[in-house]
This record gives C-alpha cells, sequence and structure tokens, in this order.
C-alpha cells in the first residue's frame, strides 16, 4: 500500500486547524488536521458539489 499525501490549504496556517485532502484511487480523502485518524472518502464530484455550495452560502 503506497503512503498517503496529505495536502492542507494554502490558506491554512500552523495556528489554525484545517481540512487536509489526499487523492486515492480515484476518489477524494477528508481528514481534520487536529482529528488526523478521522478520514472520510468522497467522490471528486461529491467535492465539487460540496464546495459548491459552500462558496454560494459562504
Amino acid at each position: 500500500m503506497s503512503e498517503v499525501r496529505w495536502q492542507k490549504s494554502s490558506f491554512s496556517t500552523d495556528k489554525v486547524e484545517c481540512i487536509e485532502l489526499a487523492n486515492m484511487a480515484g476518489g477524494i480523502l477528508l481528514r481534520e488536521s487536529d482529528t488526523p485518524h478521522t478520514v472520510i472518502a468522497t467522490s471528486p464530484a461529491a467535492l465539487r458539489a460540496l464546495l459548491a455550495t459552500a462558496h454560494r452560502h459562504g
């Protein structure tokens, strides 16, 4: 099994918890930096929909 490479947002700082993403076998993994052992898997389409909705309501 290959190592997961997590990526933080460019808006993130060391003092702020953030969402981290990783690309795995056609899916996307998400975790919160302060609870790195809790991981959610989703599809690229579902993540795009979430981000579009958050952008419209943010």
